[in-house]
C-alpha cells in the first residue's frame, strides 16, 4: 500500500480511537459475562440465550431510529458520542450483579447506548472518505476496534491468572476486578471521540435529508437484496457467547478461552485492514461471499470439536472471517445507497440483524439444551444449524444479487421487487 492510500480522514482516526479504548473496556467483561452467568450464576444456555438476543433486539430498534434521526439531523458526531456516553455509565453497575435480571439490565443498558452509536458512526466515517477509500476507512476502523479487544483480552489474562484461585472455572471476586478495570477505557473512548471527530456536511440526494423515511423502496434493490441474504446469514449467527460456552464445554480453563479469544482478536486485527483494502480493488460481494463460505467451515469446525485445540483451530478461522467480512460490508451498504439514506440503510442493516440475534440465539440455546421436556440434540447442534444458514446466504448473494453500476449504484426511486 502506498503511503498516500493510508491518509485516513481524522474523523477515521477519531472513530477508531474511541471504538479502540471502548473494546479495551469491553472485552475485559462480554467475554468472561456467559462464564459468569454459568458458572456463578448458574444461568442455563437458553437463559442465556434470550438474555444476549433481547440484547441485540433492544439495541436493534435504537440502531434504526438512530440512523434515521442522523440523516434528519444531518449530524452524527452528537449521537455517537451520546452512544458511547450511556454504555460507559451501565457496564460499572456489572459489579454489583448477584442475578440474571440484574446482569439482563445492565446488559440491554449497555447494548441500547450500542444502538444510539453505531448507524451514525458508520454514516460519519462513510461520509468523510472517498468511495474507492471505503473499503480501507471500514478495514482500518475493524482493526483498531479489535486491537482493542487483543489489548483488552491480555488484561483479563492477566486479571485472572494474578487472582482466580481455580483454574476451571470463573468466580465472582475475579470478574468484579474486571469490571472495575474496564471503567477508565470506556470513559476515555467518550472523551476521544468528543475532541477529535468532526461532523461533515452530508450531500443530499433523492428526496433530501430534512425528512428521511423508513421506507426500503427508497433504499434501491440492491441494498434490499443484501439484506435479505445477510438476514438470512443471521438467523444461523447466534450470539458468540455460545462459542465461549462451547470452548469451556471441550476443555478449556478461563485463562485457557481467554488465550483464544485472543488468538481470535489477533487475526481478526491482523485481516481487517488488508481485506476492506482488497475490497476496493475487487468487488465487494466476492469477499463478502469468501467470508461466508469460511464461517459455514468455521461452524462446522467448532461443531466437531474434540479438543481444546480444535477449538482454537476453529477461533483462528473465525477472526479470519470477520476481518474478511465486518468492514468490507459496511463499506457494501455504503457502496449501495445515497449519502442522504446512509445513516437510514445502517440502522436498518443493524437492525434487521439485530432483531434476528434474539431467535437465532433462542434456536441455539434449544438446539443445545433443549427445552421443557426435550433434551435437545447436544452442544454441537446450533453450529451445524449456523454452517448452514452461512452456506444458503453465500450461495444466494453470489447467485441472485442484481448486479451494480457504478460505486454508489443504489437510485433512490428504483421500484422494489423479488
Amino acid at each position: 500500500m502506498h503511503r498516500q492510500k493510508l491518509r485516513l480522514h481524522r474523523n477515521v482516526w477519531a472513530t477508531s480511537a474511541a471504538s479502540f479504548l471502548t473494546d479495551v473496556s469491553s472485552e475485559m467483561v462480554t467475554n468472561t459475562l456467559p462464564l459468569f452467568m454459568a458458572n456463578v450464576l448458574g444461568i442455563g444456555t437458553v437463559t442465556i440465550g434470550v438474555i444476549e438476543g433481547f440484547a441485540e433486539s433492544i439495541a436493534s430498534l435504537v440502531k434504526l431510529y438512530s440512523g434515521v434521526l442522523s440523516d434528519r439531523l444531518g449530524v452524527r458526531k452528537p449521537l455517537a458520542v451520546a452512544g458511547y456516553s450511556v454504555s460507559s455509565l451501565a457496564k460499572p453497575f456489572l459489579y454489583f450483579a448477584t442475578s440474571w435480571p440484574a446482569v439482563a439490565a445492565v446488559r440491554w443498558i449497555d447494548r441500547l447506548g450500542k444502538g444510539i452509536r453505531t448507524a451514525p458512526r458508520d454514516a460519519l466515517i462513510a461520509d468523510s472518505v472517498p468511495p474507492e477509500r471505503r473499503g480501507l476507512a471500514f478495514g482500518f476502523h475493524r482493526a483498531a476496534d479489535t486491537a482493542g479487544a487483543v489489548l483488552g483480552l491480555l488484561i483479563s489474562v492477566v486479571v485472572v491468572a494474578s487472582v482466580q484461585a481455580a483454574p476451571g472455572l470463573l468466580d465472582r471476586s475475579t470478574f468484579q476486578l474486571l469490571v472495575l478495570a474496564s471503567v477508565g477505557p470506556a470513559f476515555l473512548a467518550v472523551l476521544v471521540l468528543m475532541l477529535g471527530a468532526r461532523d461533515v456536511p452530508v450531500k443530499e440526494g433523492g428526496e433530501g435529508r430534512t425528512r428521511p423515511k423508513i421506507r426500503f423502496s427508497g433504499m434501491g434493490r440492491p441494498f434490499l437484496y443484501f439484506l435479505a441474504f445477510s438476514a438470512i446469514f443471521d438467523i444461523g449467527n447466534s450470539s458468540d457467547a455460545f462459542l465461549i460456552l462451547r470452548a469451556q464445554e471441550r476443555g478449556l480453563s478461563v485463562t485457557g478461552v481467554l488465550w483464544t479469544l485472543l488468538a481470535f482478536n489477533f487475526v481478526y486485527t491482523l485481516v481487517s485492514t488488508p481485506a476492506g483494502h482488497l475490497s476496493d480493488r475487487i468487488p465487494r460481494r466476492r469477499v463478502i461471499v469468501g467470508g461466508w463460505l469460511l464461517y459455514s467451515l468455521t461452524y462446522l469446525g467448532f461443531a466437531a470439536a474434540q479438543t481444546p485445540t480444535h477449538v482454537l483451530g476453529a477461533y483462528v478461522l473465525y477472526g479470519l472471517y470477520y476481518g474478511l467480512v465486518a468492514g468490507t460490508a459496511k463499506a457494501f451498504i455504503a457502496d449501495l445507497v445515497p449519502a442522504s439514506r446512509r445513516g437510514t440503510a445502517f440502522g436498518t442493516y443493524h437492525a434487521v440483524l439485530g432483531l434476528l440475534n434474539l431467535p437465532a440465539s433462542i434456536i441455539a440455546g434449544v438446539l443445545w439444551q433443549g427445552l421443557g421436556g426435550w433434551a435437545g440434540f447436544g452442544a454441537s447442534a446450533p453450529f451445524v444449524f449456523g454452517a448452514g444458514t452461512g452456506l444458503l446466504a453465500a450461495a444466494l448473494l453470489g447467485l441472485f444479487l442484481p448486479p451494480l453500476t457504478g460505486t454508489t449504484s443504489a437510485d433512490p426511486d428504483a421500484p422494489v421487487t423479488f
